[in-house]
Parts: structure tokens; sequence; C-alpha cells
């Protein structure tokens, strides 16, 4: 059983070959298509640098909405202070063995 990513993936590449067959078709062979050879090869390379300088503007769009909605980090003051502040901090007392023996009788009894 394929999962849910493997299937989007799955289609995704499906879908990136058929494209760049189809691309490589139109730019290479338009006569036999019965098209005029320049203007389908002008057009077929215009919609590619296109999608591929939206899809540069898109990517960078991310990365500012990324930057412009994420807190900043604490400063490295801050979290050095932490660090040390944590290494000062006394431990809490152990029980020794025979604290513990002592009081495990009277807690089975109840």
């Amino acid at each position: 059983m394929v999962s849910k990513d493997q299937g989007i993936g799955g289609a995704i590449l499906a879908v990136c070959v058929i494209v760049a067959v189809g691309y490589v078709v139109l730019v290479s062979i338009p006569s036999t298509l019965g098209l005029d050879a320049g203007t389908v090869r002008l057009d077929a390379v215009l919609v590619l640098v296109s999608i591929a300088f939206i899809a540069i503007l898109a990517i960078g769009a991310w990365i500012g909405w990324t930057m412009a909605t994420t807190p900043p980090p604490k400063p490295i003051e801050e979290i050095t202070t932490e660090i040390e502040e944590k290494k000062e901090e006394p431990k809490v007392e152990e029980t020794t063995p025979s604290e513990t023996s002592a009081t495990e009788p009277a807690k089975k009894k109840k």
C-alpha cells in the first residue's frame, strides 16, 4: 500500500515528466504539428521563463513571509544566563537507603 506522501510524490513526478516531454516535442518539432516553428518556440520559451520567474518570486515571498511572522530568538546573553543559573541551582537532596527502608514497612502496613 502506498502512503499519502508517496502518492503525491508519484503524481508530481508523472506531471513533471508529461510536461517535460510535451515541452521538448513542442520546441523540437512544431512543423510536424502544422504550427509556425518560430512563433511556437518563442512562445514556449516565454512561458517557461515566465513560470520560472514567478516560481522564484513565490519562493522569495514565502521566505519574506516566514521571516516577517517568526518571532525573534532569545539573545545569546539571556540563554547563557539561564544555563549558568541551572548549573548553580542546588540539587534536591536524595534520600539515603536507610531512610527509604525505614519508611517502606510503614507504607505496606496501610
